[in-house]
């Protein structure tokens, strides 16, 4: 690009105003997380599906779907990011605030536009997916404001949805994506072994949570070293914060007796992955270790039952029964597990992956899920607080591989020190 010369400040200004669009290139593309074939793979699939659906282009508005196709994590702050794909365009369409991040990030091509006109993005949009007559869109996650905006300017294309399709083929992991997801796991794990050896009577949630993620952080650091590193982050709970599985740190202090829940989150490249574990500081009363023997017994049934021709809602109405038998099902909170990928905490999810009562979907190899019993009983009842286990597993073509290795149960996770 070159700098233009201006005769005054108002004509500066008024050429500025014009400019709705940008090419920036500014440096060489980074290390991508994944090879040139594997991206390619994604698109081809994605674009085989369009082809099959009569489809001219697509619009990713999410986070998932756009670091999927793209390898590009966006960062929201009140402007909108998206993917425009047809069978030969494949462009991120990035905010100005951002110059020259998002083409160096970009598998494909990458158009940003400005701030000097409201509704720029849009324009973007149009510029490059005009004359298109059938555009997919996420319907799950587009707001009804941006669909509207989207229809003005493609006021020739028809809307369909593509997030359903799309979640679908992301349920299936490449070796590349399992690749990444065991190393997630493992640093998974060293984050549990730094939250655990900063657990002591005393100790505020926070500073557990910050010895946890700091470990984390570094790991993949040293492991993913062109990584952009983002979104790492541990919940540490205790006593009653641990009743439910999103709670946030707190700087409540650990008191003896307490039910503490560890909970380690590293992101590598927008890949999420997990380790939960329940824990006791210094002692367990006999209530509180029947729940969780209880909990234990599930969360070993259900790494049993996760292989391949397995129904999601199967698996879920096989664990209900352990917990009836006990007498302890009212006190579930939620499904037994989850598909794992491009997700996190507040993007992605692959919904029909799901090991839940109303979810058939049939595992296959590949897939890689969790498995995490829950119970919560109330302050006030016998055993009162939060237990949960958290495993991952890779389904392979006659079973399924447990890729997490921390440790659970009574027996390793009474946490005791002096």
């Amino acid at each position: 690009m070159t700098d233009t010369k201006f005769s005054s400040a108002s004509g500066a200004a008024e050429h500025m105003c014009q400019t709705r669009l940008l090419s920036i290139k500014n440096g060489e593309p980074v290390t991508p997380t994944f090879s040139n074939a594997e991206m390619t793979r994604r698109v081809d699939a994605l674009r085989n599906y369009m082809a099959a659906q009569d489809i001219d282009a697509v619009l990713f508005t999410s986070y998932h779907n756009i670091n999927y196709y793209a390898d590009f994590l966006f960062c929201h702050f009140g402007r909108f990011y998206g993917l425009a794909i047809t069978q030969t365009v494949h462009s991120t369409i990035s905010a100005n605030i951002d110059a020259g991040q998002p083409g160096r990030r970009s598998f494909g091509d990458n158009i940003v536009y400005t701030d000097w006109q409201r509704d720029n993005y849009f324009h973007a949009v149009s510029t490059l997916l005009g004359k298109q007559k059938r555009v997919g869109v996420e319907f799950d996650h587009i707001t009804a404001e941006n669909l509207t905006k989207l229809k003005d300017a493609l006021p020739n294309a028809e809307m369909v949805d593509i997030g359903k399709a799309c979640m679908k083929m992301r349920m299936i992991k490449s070796d590349e994506e399992i690749a990444l997801i065991k190393q997630g796991a493992r640093i998974a794990d060293i984050g549990g072994r730094a939250c655990r050896d900063a657990i002591a009577v005393g100790v505020p949630e926070h500073e557990v949570a910050l010895h946890s993620t700091q470990a984390m952080v570094r790991e993949i650091a040293k492991t993913f070293p062109h990584a952009e590193l983002m979104d790492t982050w541990t919940w540490f709970q205790s006593g009653i914060n641990t009743d439910g599985a999103h709670n946030p740190v707190t700087s409540r202090k650990i008191q003896r007796g307490d039910i503490l829940s560890l909970n380690c989150f590293p992101m590598i490249a927008g890949y999420y992955t997990a380790l939960e574990r329940t824990l006791f500081a210094e002692e367990c009363s006999d209530a509180h270790r029947r729940i969780w023997e209880i909990n234990v017994e599930v969360h070993e049934a259900g790494l049993q039952l996760i292989r391949p021709g397995a129904r999601c809602c199967d698996i879920a109405a096989e664990l209900n029964e352990i917990y009836h038998r006990h007498g302890v099902l009212q006190y579930r909170t939620f499904g037994y597990g989850h598909s794992f990928g491009v997700l996190s905490h507040y993007y992605g999810r692959e919904a029909g992956l799901e090991l839940r009562e109303d979810i058939s979907t049939v595992l296959e190899e590949n897939m890689v899920v969790s498995m995490e019993p829950m119970l919560t009983l109330s302050e006030g009842l016998s055993g009162a607080g939060g237990y949960r286990e958290h495993d991952i597993l890779v389904v392979t073509n006659d079973g399924a591989e447990d890729i997490t290795k921390f440790p659970y149960g009574p027996e390793h996770n009474i946490v005791v020190r002096g």
